[in-house]
Formats: C-alpha cells, sequence, structure tokens
C-alpha cells in the first residue's frame, strides 16, 4: 500500500513541528467526533489539528506556549481562508490564559512527551491530564486527549473511553474521552475506511487454534493493542461460525476460519496454501512447482539474516505469483494474499 503524504497543502513550520503534527486523516476524523460549537485546542503547535476544528466547529481557541509554532499555525490557518480560530500565546495552565477563555463545549489536549522514555508512561505527559482538567474544570467537563498508542487499556488509569486508532494498517493515535464524549471503556478504529469496534460489558470466549484454517486474517494493529480480538472474532462469526484465533509468534495473530470472509478491521487477508516445515531447499522447491516468483518473508528472524534466508528461499524462481511466508516454531505458513 503507497503512504499518502501527511499534508495536501503546504505547511508553514520548523522540521519538528511537521514530524509531530497530526496526519490529515487522523486530524479530520478526530474534527468530527469533537464536533461541537466551542473548543479549545490546548498545545496546538503548528495547528495541524486546529486546521479541521476550525472546519467543523463555530469556535476554536488554539492555545500554544510556543511563539514560534502558534506563529506558524497563524500561517497554516491564514493561507487556508480561516477566520473563525482565535490564537493565544500562553502557558495553557495559567489563569491569565483560562481568564481569557469562555465557558468551552470541549477542551482537547495534545501534551507534550518525553523524546525518549524506556517505556511510555501517561503520567510523564505535560500538561498532565489530572492538571488540564482541575485547571479547566470550570470551562467544561468533557475532555479529549491525545496520549502514547503504545499504552495498554490497563495502563491508563482514568474514567474514559480509550480510543486506538490505526491509519492505513498501522497504529498510529490513542485518544481518551472525557464526559460526554465517553461512549464506551474501549475502542477500536481503522482509517481511511472507518471501521470502529466497542468493547461490551462481558468479553467473548473465542476458540484458539494451533493451527491455520484455510483462511487467514490480519486485524488492524489498533484492535489488538485495544484487546478486542476475541469482540471482532466474535462478530466475525456471524458470517463464519468456525472463527478462531491462531497466534503465529509474539508480533503476528491471525483470525481464521474454513470460510473466505471481509470485514473492514482486516488490514490483510489471505488463503494458507500449505505449512511446510522450514526448510529452505524445500520450500525453494515448492515455489518453483506452484509458479512463484517471489516470497515476503513474514517472521521472527535475526535481521542481519533476513536477506541471506530471503535470497535463498527465492533462488531460481521466476513465476509470477507472491507468496507470504509466516514462521509458527519451525513450521512455514505459506500463504497468498487474496
Amino acid at each position: 500500500m503507497t503512504r499518502k503524504k501527511k499534508f495536501e497543502h503546504r505547511v508553514f513550520s520548523d522540521k519538528d513541528g511537521v514530524r509531530f503534527a497530526t496526519p490529515e486523516e487522523v486530524a479530520r476524523y478526530r474534527a468530527k467526533r469533537l464536533k461541537c460549537n466551542t473548543i479549545a485546542d490546548i498545545s496546538c503547535g503548528i495547528g495541524g489539528q486546529t486546521i479541521y476544528f476550525a472546519k467543523e466547529c463555530e469556535q476554536v481557541y488554539a492555545v500554544e506556549i510556543d511563539p514560534k509554532k502558534i506563529a506558524y499555525a497563524r500561517k497554516n490557518c491564514a493561507q487556508l481562508g480561516i477566520e473563525n480560530v482565535e490564537f493565544i500565546c500562553g502557558d495553557a495552565l495559567s489563569p491569565e490564559t483560562i481568564d481569557n477563555l469562555p465557558q468551552l463545549d470541549v477542551v482537547f489536549s495534545d501534551p507534550a512527551r518525553p523524546a525518549s522514555e524506556k517505556m511510555r508512561e501517561i503520567k510523564n505527559m505535560q500538561p498532565s491530564i489530572p492538571e488540564v482538567i482541575a485547571a479547566y474544570g470550570t470551562k467544561t467537563y468533557n475532555f479529549a486527549f491525545e496520549a502514547p498508542p503504545k499504552l495498554t487499556p490497563e495502563r491508563v488509569p482514568f474514567d474514559c473511553e480509550r480510543e486506538y486508532l490505526s491509519l492505513e494498517g498501522k497504529m498510529n493515535r490513542l485518544n481518551l474521552y472525557f464526559g460526554d464524549l465517553k461512549k464506551c471503556e474501549v475502542s477500536a478504529i481503522a482509517l481511511p475506511s472507518g471501521a470502529r469496534i466497542e468493547s461490551k460489558n462481558k468479553m467473548p470466549d473465542i476458540r484458539r487454534s494451533k493451527e491455520p484454517a484455510l483462511y487467514a486474517y490480519e486485524p488492524e494493529e489498533s484492535v489488538e493493542r485495544a484487546g478486542l480480538l476475541a469482540q471482532l472474532a466474535e462478530e466475525i462469526r456471524k458470517q463464519a461460525s468456525d472463527t478462531s484465533i491462531f497466534q503465529v509468534d509474539k508480533k503476528r495473530i491471525f483470525l481464521t476460519s474454513a470460510e473466505q470472509i471481509d470485514h473492514c478491521l482486516f488490514k490483510n487477508s489471505y488463503k494458507v496454501l500449505d505449512t511446510l516445515t522450514f526448510d529452505i531447499p524445500s520450500i525453494n522447491d515448492y515455489l518453483k512447482k506452484h509458479d512463484f516468483g517471489e516470497i515476503l518473508l513474514r517472521a521472527a528472524v535475526d535481521p542481519k539474516e533476513y536477506w541471506n534466508i530471503r535470497n535463498r528461499l527465492e533462488e531460481g524462481i521466476k513465476g509470477n505469483k507472491k507468496a507470504h511466508l509466516f514462521l509458527k516454531d519451525e513450521v512455514a505458513i505459506l500463504c497468498e494474499a487474496l
């Protein structure tokens, strides 16, 4: 899949501003979800999210402590003819800044995170979630925050909705919704399709299999991170009653069934061709016999050995088809993308 450009229009920014700015697809979705009359965008940066809030909301207040960033945000809004944004350069938690704001429907905050952490911790976000809620509690009770997407649901110790968002098949954002914005405990969404799944009060019990069936499906990363794989499997069982979960390795997991099915929360779908002992000459012979000309190695191998193994697997194959090889212990699972 070809990845889209982060921005479709000219962007005024320094290098770091572009690097940390919200991709347009995400900003567009989030603005639609938070659509209201009056919203404050705390720590607005160069205005990537502000632009889309302005398209959905009647009035936006963009707050940023860095004068260079807020100058870029002004330019980025001005070039698009956006006039319903009031820019405030100042500390988002200071009484002076907050006193300049009216009653708000929503406060959105994309806090800064330390450049390097051994493990992402929600307590290290600046300004912190409790600080923002306390400071703006007289203005609104509806808050939305962006948090590090590597945080699993149990590591977010607040009464909020944890929404995991993937973009073009890759985990991209974790949004936290408080107050009336909360729709459930945990959710997952995939962009650009907009497919969504929510947690229920009782998590379904789904069978786990020791080997894949005829068809295998890779779920969106947001579904896995949200812990909603069993929820998705239960939904799929309406189409294929034998659906089960198959763990390939620590990083890769399939939903698998004997029937071919389609779902917007699959990032990849495969037909399982065969399972073989991971013996390179034997697999190479199989590829030659079945008209394959390329194989993608989707396995937990030493990165230094990846191309050596792949080149040996592809030696002498001249067909037109592409195979995908997954590795479960010492068993190679050969698949073809649907």
